[in-house]
């Protein structure tokens, strides 16, 4: 994973795990890709995933790979998760830091990219165990009635997922 420091900058590579374990701030991207409803669509992470298995999150998440651009790095994760091929574009990026209960912590630089398409997903059984199409405001009303049901990263970046796609009018 590529480490980097609060301006963004690389500061070096280490494996995934470790950088889990010791929580260390590295860059990764979050992918919300809306349909012509206006609807988000939703994965649920699979249940073999190292944390916050089987709870829903964003379209797609991962981190890049050295040497790999972001949009690269999204374009090559949406096929890998969710059988998609999709235009993003950059919104946001934010820095946040989550310990979860197994005792790994993510610190990510998270790069926040939207897509639109109707196409419908294909999904990797390994990463995906369902998935669904729902308005940003029937998410936050989930998320407020159910919170444990959501990652914590979702949680945390939905208020500005907002505040952009209501800037953009997306789609």
């Amino acid at each position: 994973m590529i480490l980097v420091n609060e301006n963004d900058d690389e500061t070096g590579l280490l494996d995934k795990l470790s950088v889990h374990r010791e929580g260390l701030l590295h860059r990764a991207f979050s992918v919300f890709i809306f349909n012509s409803r206006k609807e988000l669509l939703l994965q649920q992470r699979a249940f073999g995933k190292y944390h916050s298995a089987g709870l829903w999150s964003n379209t797609c998440c991962s981190h890049p790979r050295a040497g790999e651009s972001i949009t690269y790095a999204i374009s090559r994760r949406l096929q890998e998760e969710m059988g998609m091929v999709c235009d993003t574009q950059f919104q946001f990026k934010f820095i946040y830091h989550h310990q979860f209960e197994n005792g790994l912590t993510e610190h990510e630089c998270d790069h926040v990219y939207f897509g639109s398409t109707n196409q419908q997903p294909v999904t990797n059984e390994e990463e995906v165990r369902d998935y669904k199409y729902i308005s940003l405001a029937e998410l936050e009303e989930q998320i407020h009635q159910y919170p444990d049901q959501f990652t914590a990263w979702l949680k945390i970046c939905l208020p500005m997922v907002k505040e952009h796609y209501n800037k953009m009018k997306m789609p």
